[in-house]
């Protein structure tokens, strides 16, 4: 993120969950080289937490679990998986690693940084998702900076 820029956030996280963000995507963005998202809607009607897509055109999404409750209300995170190559959960330091379900992916992060605790299967995409998706980033990202230059409201 840009220093003294805002972050993307709609008001529903919780300080645990945003430092757990602003980790992985630093740790996505300096170790895997990939680019990412915070915040986006999918064709589901669901919002991925970070959405990253990698130099080749992977996509990763990655669902952020703040808490043990957090985990537990949570009946959506399989609807992510159509929408990503690879999926994965990611926790804060201080919540148990053993609540994840093993067949998925895990990173650990805080404020600063993060770090791949588990690998997640690689399910590619099918052509037409990925084009659709790949079109949908280039135009919310666009929008986000257009934002950012220029925060008036639309004509």
């Amino acid at each position: 993120m840009a220093e003294g820029l805002p972050p993307i956030v709609d008001l529903r996280q919780s300080a645990t969950a945003l430092r757990v963000q602003r980790g992985v995507m630093r740790m996505l963005r300096e170790r895997h080289d990939m680019a990412c998202f915070a915040e986006v809607p999918l064709a589901n009607g669901r919002r991925a937490d970070v959405l990253a897509v990698g130099p080749k055109g992977e996509i990763w999404i990655i669902e952020i679990k703040s808490s043990l409750i957090d985990f537990q209300v949570d009946r959506k995170w399989p609807e992510y998986r159509e929408f990503s190559d690879r999926f994965f959960f990611a926790k804060p330091p201080e919540l148990d690693a053993e609540i994840f379900p093993e067949s998925e992916g895990l990173i650990v992060a805080d404020g600063h940084d993060g770090a791949i605790l588990r690998d997640s299967p690689d399910t590619p995409l099918a052509p037409a998702r990925r084009k659709a998706l790949m079109l949908k980033l280039a135009r919310m990202g666009a929008d986000r900076i257009h934002i950012l230059m220029d925060p008036g409201p639309r004509i």
